[in-house]
């Protein structure tokens, strides 16, 4: 019986996050946002940049969300980016193995964001989930009223 109670308290032990990026227009002024959960206890963070991409916006808001954690952990990342999540669970390996090139031969593009990222992530555990976004998911809708916001804390 005791050896069932570190099993349980393990499942239970999940952060969730949810992110969100986007500039208006791209390129432009943008925002970033994440909202992390554990339990009961949420955080929400946010960010911009007075000139950058949606895809740019979207690896912030992942890597802060994930660099904000204080020890290794389970965590479900959730992204209404394909970039994202493709590219940290598919394309990234073919990158790596050809020192940081994509298939036509070219630097890839936001190298030293996908490197942030996968420094971030791996201490952890992390499911990369991707969710449709603009449609009702509570949780993605929120996170892109906040990078909304911290694009307009710009002015624009």
């Amino acid at each position: 019986m005791e050896s069932e109670a570190p099993a349980k308290d393990a499942a239970a032990a999940v952060v969730e996050i949810w992110t969100d990026g986007g500039c208006k227009p791209n390129p432009g002024p943008g925002g970033w946002s994440a909202i992390l959960r554990f339990g009961a206890v949420e955080k929400e963070m946010s960010g911009y940049d007075p000139a950058t991409t949606n895809n740019r916006m979207e690896l912030t808001a992942a890597a802060s969300a994930l660099e904000a954690l204080k020890k290794p952990c389970r965590v479900v990342l959730h992204t209404d980016s394909e970039y994202v999540r493709n590219g940290v669970t598919r394309w990234v390996h073919g990158w790596v193995r050809n020192n940081w090139r994509n298939a036509a031969k070219e630097p890839v593009a936001n190298y030293e964001l996908w490197q942030r990222l996968l420094a971030a992530a791996k201490p952890h555990q992390v499911e990369w989930r991707w969710v449709r976004g603009h449609a009702g998911d509570v949780m993605n809708e929120r996170a892109d009223k906040l990078a909304t916001a911290a694009r307009m804390s710009l002015g624009r």
